[in-house]
C-alpha cells in the first residue's frame, strides 16, 4: 500500500498502516481500499461531532469488510459477524486490550444492512452510518449499478422500468435496487450528523434516479 493512502488515515495513520493488509480481500471493487477510505473520511466526520472512541471506530473502520462475501451469496447475512470473529482475532494478534477488541467486533457485526443488529456503542453507530452513507447519493447509485454488472443483471425493465405492474426485483434490475434499499436507508441513520449527511445525499440519489428515468 502506497504512502499516500496510509497517510489518507489521519490521525490514524500507525494504526492504518498495521491494519490496511487485512482491509479487503477478493476482487469486489465495491468495497475495496478506496470505499474503506470512503467510509474513514464518513466516520471521522461524523466522530467530530458525535465523540466516541477514535481508534476503536478507527480500526473497526478498516476491519469491516475484512471477510468477502458476495451479495448473492447465501452466507450475506452472516457477513458482518464473519469479519468481527476475523478482526477480533487480528486484533488479538497485536495484543489489544480484550474490552476494546470487543467494542471493534461490536461495531462490525451491526454495521451491516442485511444483519439488522442495532448498534449500542457510539462507535458502532458511527460505523454504521458511515458505511450507508457510502451506499447513498452519487457514490451509492456507482456502486449499486458496479454491483449490478459484476452480479450479471439488467440496468432496468424495459417494459416496466418503475416496476408498477409487476414485483421489484433488485437480483435482475439495477434500477429496483433504488426502491428496494437504497431510498429506505435515510430514515435509518443512527447519529444527528449522520442524518444530516444522509439527508443530503438521499436528494441527490432521487436526483440521480430521476436523470436515469428521463434518459431512459
Amino acid at each position: 500500500m502506497t504512502a499516500s493512502i496510509i497517510a489518507a488515515f489521519a490521525p490514524h495513520e500507525k494504526l492504518a498502516e498495521s491494519l490496511i493488509s487485512f482491509a479487503t480481500e477478493g476482487d469486489d471493487g465495491s468495497h475495496d481500499i478506496a470505499h474503506i477510505l470512503r467510509v474513514f473520511k464518513n466516520a471521522m466526520r461524523i466522530h467530530a461531532v458525535e465523540g466516541g472512541n477514535g481508534r476503536v471506530l478507527a480500526a473497526a473502520v478498516l476491519l469491516h469488510d475484512c471477510v468477502a462475501v458476495e451479495k448473492n451469496s447465501p452466507l450475506r447475512n452472516q457477513a458482518s459477524r464473519l469479519a468481527a470473529e476475523k478482526a477480533s482475532g487480528i486484533l488479538a494478534r497485536l495484543d489489544w486490550e480484550k474490552a476494546d477488541i470487543e467494542a471493534v467486533a461490536h461495531a462490525i457485526t451491526t454495521h451491516s444492512f442485511s444483519a439488522n443488529i442495532p448498534p449500542e456503542t457510539i462507535e458502532a453507530k458511527i460505523l454504521q452510518d458511515a458505511d450507508r452513507l457510502d451506499a447513498i447519493g452519487m457514490v451509492g447509485a456507482a456502486r449499486c449499478f458496479y454491483i449490478a454488472g459484476r452480479m450479471s443483471s439488467g440496468l432496468y425493465d424495459p417494459a416496466d422500468p418503475l416496476a408498477k405492474e409487476r414485483p421489484l426485483d433488485d437480483k435482475a434490475f439495477a434500477i429496483d435496487h433504488f426502491e428496494v434499499k437504497l431510498f429506505k436507508l435515510a430514515d435509518g441513520f443512527q447519529t444527528v450528523a449522520g442524518r444530516a449527511l444522509a439527508t443530503e445525499r438521499h436528494e441527490r440519489l432521487k436526483h440521480i434516479r430521476d436523470l436515469f428515468l428521463d434518459e431512459i
